[in-house]
């Protein structure tokens, strides 16, 4: 009646070591034990540790094992486990592999003298170098085998188990029959014996049903990756080592202990499971940039978006002012942008791409009414059986200027800025929720919001924020735009901000900092006298103070009608590059990249010349990093690339 689990495998490690003969290695993130065949009887233990009650084995059972085995010679076996008695050369018990069957044995004391039993399972294919788990149950005549879980292998033999099979004077024996031949030439992880029961519904409950488990010795289990200051590891463990070059691949546990070498950033990389641990890292510093692509596009582009679709590859969607030809996608191939799909818009200001499970969105904000004079912007779905974007829903919007997507308690929004209605520029901004039962967006709430030009979604901790640049009221630029809170489902005012003409919030990070940036266009005010240059003017960087619970200004910069902030980093060092369209005499204007030095705040570090430069996007490839920058008032953008030392 006592079901409790019988750990054979852990009964051959002593406590805090290792028994002579066996090594542990780690192997797709999963430790298994490799046994030397020089010493097979170290490898074993008398009976009675686990039968203490009854010298009899169990008449109902199920064997656990877990294993990974290594390609086995034709005609060749190997044990995976013996129960022999001391004085006999015959094996009572045992499960043993060959290529693609499994042989389960044991001793019948039915026949005359006495015989060893085979029951056979044939098509077991375990030597695909993957970890396994099995389970055999056994009751009477009737023997079934679970491989990783899946459909059983049901046998009914004519000799049934034995009903009281004697293990007096027996020992088990792990991976060998005793002798040098036929040793366990693979890895080990679990080997159980489950008096009484079908083991199964016990064991298949884990998502990873190739290492289900029942249980493992500690020496097996997982450890922290890395030791608490200068311990060393207690089970210290080999691995299969291998080094991937490339481009970043994945992390999993399946790839834990692996190595990566980051060609391009000259770093070595560890897989602790999770993500890419730097072990050696050249750190790179930005030393100039120069003109890596002139991209025509189809006409002036008012925005662009820079985006990687898994298994496909990385593109940039531009949003073009005229229809014909309206806005196109560009495909990186070969190290440059080339056009891959044009898309019918109206004077486009902007794309956001976005994904809600495995699909894959691109929303462009169109400005103007269509050729039926119907106001909307439009929502695309990337088929894979076409590899293009599709029409997929239509929303009504007016002068729409910017998208934001983001997620919320694993719901899926997105925001629209209206920029005017007619010339009214204190119209509502709309925030759309998914309905995963209709598949479409729908109004979720509105927000007042004068001449927008941008949102912004971020989180701070376990809070979500959402700030809108509010450019102009009809009367004047110096209006507040505002930060919201997502609270109760809904969000509220956070905190104004005083701006002028403001055109674009980015927020970013810099060590355990929370900064917003706006970039600020124009100051005009009619009841006001005009300034010496509306343009020349500055946006400013704001920094989340804690303790006030509100951000405030860190630092202000001199800009020429600013459209568009973009963070970015090269190595340790962080950077904000700016788009300055028109100084109030040209649009020929230098946007400036700025570099953070700490206590000086963001100091000028490089010169760019651009025309009315609308915005930048920071992109990485194997090859290097880029920037793109969007003209307003030529159709021409382009590609520039880092130079680093």
């Amino acid at each position: 009646t006592d079901l409790r689990p019988l750990d054979i495998l852990s009964e051959v490690v002593p406590a805090g070591g290792l028994a002579r003969g066996m090594r542990v290695f780690q192997v797709q993130g999963v430790r298994g034990f490799q046994l030397a065949a020089s010493r097979p009887r170290a490898l074993g233990f008398p009976a009675s540790r686990l039968f203490i009650h009854c010298d009899c084995f169990p008449e109902e059972f199920s064997i656990i094992v877990t294993l990974r085995v290594l390609g086995v010679p034709a005609k060749r076996n190997e044990y995976i486990f013996t129960l022999m008695a001391e004085e006999s050369p015959s094996v009572l018990v045992g499960l043993r592999y060959a290529p693609d069957k499994l042989h389960f044995l044991f001793w019948s004391q039915e026949r005359a003298g006495g015989w060893q039993t085979r029951v056979t399972f044939h098509n077991v294919s375990l030597s695909d170098n993957q970890w396994h788990t099995l389970v055999l149950a056994v009751s009477g005549q009737s023997f079934s085998l679970t491989v990783d879980c899946s459909v059983p292998k049901d046998l009914l033999v004519e000799t049934p188990f034995p009903a009281s099979l004697s293990v007096k004077r027996a020992s088990f024996y792990l991976g060998n029959r005793r002798r040098r031949k036929g040793v366990f030439t693979g890895l080990l992880r679990q080997l159980v014996l489950l008096p009484g029961a079908d083991a199964t519904p016990r064991v298949c409950t884990a998502m990873n049903f190739k290492e289900a488990t029942l249980s493992v010795p500690t020496v097996l289990q997982d450890v922290p990756a890395k030791p608490a200051s200068n311990e060393v590891l207690k089970y210290p463990y080999e691995t299969d080592t291998k080094v991937t070059l490339g481009s970043r691949p994945p992390c999993t546990k399946q790839e834990k202990a692996q190595f990566w070498f980051n060609a391009s950033r000259r770093g070595l990389y560890l897989c602790n499971g999770s993500a890419w641990i730097s072990l050696l890292e050249v750190k790179q510093r930005l030393d100039y940039v120069e003109e890596y692509q002139s991209l025509v596009t189809n006409s002036e582009t008012m925005g662009v978006e820079v985006f990687t679709i898994p298994k496909v590859g990385l593109f940039a969607a531009t949003a073009n002012r005229y229809t014909p030809p309206g806005s196109a996608i560009y495909k990186w191939t070969d190290g440059k942008f080339v056009p891959y799909q044009n898309i019918p818009t109206y004077q486009a200001q902007s794309w956001k791409y976005f994904t809600i499970g495995k699909k894959i969105f691109l929303a462009v904000a169109n400005f103007e009414q269509n050729d039926r004079g119907q106001e909307f912007s439009v929502i695309y779905k990337w088929s894979r059986r076409k590899e293009k974007f599709i029409t997929y829903q239509r929303i009504t919007t007016h002068s729409a200027r910017d998208w934001e997507a983001f997620v919320i308690e694993g719901e899926a929004f997105l925001a629209v800025v209206n920029h005017r209605e007619g010339n009214n520029h204190n119209i509502d901004s709309v925030i759309y929720r998914w309905n995963p039962r209709t598949g479409l967006f729908e109004t979720n709430q509105t927000i007042p919001t004068s001449g927008a030009y941008d949102w912004e979604f971020f989180t701070i901790g376990p809070y979500s924020f959402l700030a809108v640049a509010n450019t102009f009221n009809g009367t004047s630029t110096k209006i507040y735009s505002h930060i919201y809170i997502w609270l109760s489902g809904s969000f509220q005012l956070f905190q104004s901000i005083l701006t002028f003409g403001a055109a674009d919030w980015e927020v970013f990070r810099i060590g355990d900092r929370v900064f917003l940036a706006v970039a600020n266009s124009h100051s005009y005010d009619s009841g006001m006298p005009a300034p010496s240059n509306f343009y020349a003017i500055n946006s400013s960087i704001y920094e989340l103070n804690i303790t006030a619970q509100m951000f405030v200004k860190f630092q202000d910069l001199l800009t020429y009608s600013a459209l568009d902030w973009e963070f970015f980093s090269v190595g340790d060092d962080s950077f904000l590059v700016v788009a300055n369209s028109f100084d109030g005499f040209t649009f020929s204007v230098n946007s400036i990249i700025y570099r953070w030095q700490g206590y000086e705040g963001f100091v000028a570090a490089h010169h760019l010349p651009t025309v009315g430069c609308r915005d930048w996007e920071a992109f990485h490839t194997a090859e290097g990093s880029y920037l793109l920058y969007s003209s307003a008032k030529e159709p021409l953008s382009k590609v520039l690339k880092l130079k680093t030392t």
